[in-house]
């Protein structure tokens, strides 16, 4: 599916950053190691590596992969891709100092337990979690995101979720957004920035 979304030339997303990512940008310090999960075309790692951070990114697509290199080509930085499936990650393989998780809210919930397990797990002691998706408020707006209740956040259940990691920002709010195609109009959305206990 994501492969027939990215295909052509156009960035279904953009080319520039999330706005939650540019609004974080004070987390963002130059030498860290970022693992940019599920980054589609590459908007947000290569806004990392602008900012001087050492990137892992990941994708199941191959054509989103592709694309993600030609941007970082054309903005001139460098971003370790990998072409991998979410659900065999290795999560434990090395840690981060920062995760970056924008719009991953293609699972269902059993997987994204899994996957929040993950990111706990690959974030070293200190290291913070950029988290960023939508409210069930958004299938109202129909301007982005799943049509699946059950794969949208709320605050409660990223509270439970994360529970103990001490949590900076837990908002849930409203912005016009303008991220490309997809992710256009009046939309839902959430933020968690999160930080693994020493």
């Amino acid at each position: 599916m994501w492969d027939k979304r990215f295909q052509g030339e156009e960035y279904l997303f953009g080319t520039d950053p999330a706005t939650f990512l540019v609004d974080q940008v004070r987390h963002l310090t130059p030498g860290a190691r970022a693992l940019a999960v599920a980054d589609g075309e590459g908007r947000n790692s290569v806004f990392l590596a602008e900012r001087g951070l050492e990137v892992l990114a990941m994708d199941a697509s191959p054509v989103g992969v592709e694309k993600a290199r030609k941007l970082a080509q054309d903005r001139g930085v460098e971003v370790d891709f990998r072409v991998a499936d979410i659900t065999q990650w290795d999560w434990d393989a090395e840690q981060h100092d920062l995760i970056v998780a924008v719009f991953i809210q293609f699972m269902g919930p059993a997987l994204r337990d899994a996957v929040f397990a993950g990111m706990k797990r690959a974030l070293r002691p200190g290291g913070t979690l950029l988290l960023h998706g939508y409210t069930p408020e958004q299938l109202g707006h129909g301007t982005g995101g799943p049509g699946q209740v059950e794969n949208l956040y709320t605050e409660a259940l990223l509270a439970d979720a994360f529970a103990d990691f001490r949590i900076e920002r837990l908002t849930a709010y409203e912005r016009h957004m303008d991220e490309g195609r997809g992710h256009s109009g009046l939309s839902a959305l959430i933020d968690l920035v999160a930080h693994k206990p020493v």
